[in-house]
């Protein structure tokens, strides 16, 4: 990640499972589902993280080969649990250590808006895949249905002027399916693109389960949360609260929806 992307402070796997890697686990499985690829393929997680990904390929693709490459030591310690049968590697998307031609899945989940040179590393995938194989990836789309993290930004930009700056939705405008189209076309060459968005629910046992997350620093709007004073953080904890749409068992029920695009290399 590069110097502008430092203060989203991504380093702990259990907090980043709490805050999104739940959630990002069923999309990861609808994602492979719309992918159908045959058994005994070679695949590569770019930015595999704390295993979401790895994990539901290792599970439901019969893989031939399963590697993964990641920043984070700390995530990759966790994903190391969590998928030990794949060929994990700390590294950088913009820079992939794998030769030509490597692979014949190239796929990422959640992490083309958070590298610096997203061409660059659209064109590294695009790289390392084989003649007739298919890239593909997922991000979120922070301003529209993913809704966990667009009420809390609504709430944050109410209360302070100067959150806008730090909104994904904002901040991530590559996260569109016309972009995500245009940037495999364009950069990585790929032929037979396609998008769709997948929807998938996110039920909060109650409002603490929402809440507890954004304290725990992981991502953008965590580290917004975790630096705002006692009192200012008080108050969008509240405003939080009275916005949500509470069930009467006291859960609550979102959606979060992602962008997701394959295309294929001929």
């Amino acid at each position: 990640m590069g110097a502008e992307r430092s203060p989203d402070l991504w380093s702990s796997g259990e907090r980043y499972e709490a805050y999104v890697g739940r959630w990002s686990r069923l999309v990861a499985a609808e994602f492979l589902s719309w992918l159908a690829a045959p058994p005994g393929l070679a695949w590569l997680d770019v930015g595999c993280g704390t295993g979401a990904l790895s994990g539901a390929v290792a599970r439901s693709c019969v893989p031939g080969r399963l590697a993964g490459v990641d920043p984070s030591a700390g995530f990759l310690a966790l994903a190391r649990e969590q998928v030990p049968t794949a060929e994990l590697h700390e590294g950088d998307a913009q820079a992939l250590p794998f030769p030509d031609a490597s692979f014949d899945r190239v796929v990422s989940g959640l992490v083309l808006n958070f590298v610096p040179d997203p061409a660059r590393a659209v064109a590294g995938m695009a790289r390392v895949l084989r003649p007739g194989g298919e890239a593909a990836l997922y991000v979120w789309d922070y301003a529209g249905r993913m809704e966990l993290m667009r009420r809390f930004w609504d709430a944050a930009g109410a209360l302070d002027p100067a959150a806008s700056a730090l909104d994904e939705g904002r901040r991530s405008p590559i996260c569109q399916p016309n972009r995500l189209h245009a940037l495999l076309e364009g950069e990585g060459g790929l032929r037979e693109i396609e998008t769709r968005a997948i929807d998938v629910p996110t039920v909060f046992r109650d409002f603490d389960d929402y809440w507890s997350p954004f304290l725990g620093g992981q991502g953008p709007a965590p580290a917004y949360c975790v630096r705002l004073g006692e009192s200012a953080r008080e108050q969008l904890r509240e405003r939080l609260r009275a916005s949500l749409p509470a069930e009467p068992d006291g859960s609550i029920r979102l959606v979060a929806r992602a962008w997701a695009v394959r295309g294929r290399k001929v």
